[in-house]
């Protein structure tokens, strides 16, 4: 049967250790899934200041479900998010909804993207121009602006 992995630094920081990663089940403890929580977080559930797993909570997050300030991942949910489905302040994302979206589909106050709903847009049927002002400005990078 599979083992999973459980490792854990020595180190401590504010009380968590620097380094914890925990992937996969554990049937000593009884586990299913890995529970990270540390500074530096890897497993399947992970919550610490950088976390990475199938859910990540914490500041810096990558994972299928992300929760963070900085939020990278299938649906992530942050002040800055990018992903596939994205919410929060800054979304960038296939589907994002935000005070400024950027997507295939987008809704926010300022919304850029194929199909975008909002205060100020710029979409394949609108091209408002505080939207376009806005954009130039913050996000010179994009297409078609």
């Amino acid at each position: 049967m599979y083992r999973g992995i459980r490792k854990q630094s020595s180190m401590t920081v504010f009380g968590l250790p620097l380094i914890d990663i925990s992937l996969g089940p554990d049937i000593e403890k009884n586990e299913i899934r890995g529970y990270a929580n540390g500074i530096i977080a890897i497993g399947d559930i992970a919550k610490g200041w950088i976390a990475i797993g199938g859910l990540a909570m914490g500041i810096v997050t990558f994972g299928g479900l992300s929760i963070g300030i900085i939020s990278i991942g299938g649906l992530s949910l942050g002040l800055i998010a990018l992903g596939g489905f994205v919410m929060g302040g800054v979304c960038i994302g296939g589907f994002s909804i935000g005070a400024v979206a950027i997507g295939g589909g987008a809704v926010g106050y300022y919304a850029f993207g194929g199909g975008a709903w909002g205060k100020y847009v710029i979409s394949a049927a609108k091209r408002a121009p505080e939207a376009i002002e806005f954009f130039k400005q913050w996000f010179p990078f994009l297409p078609t602006l």
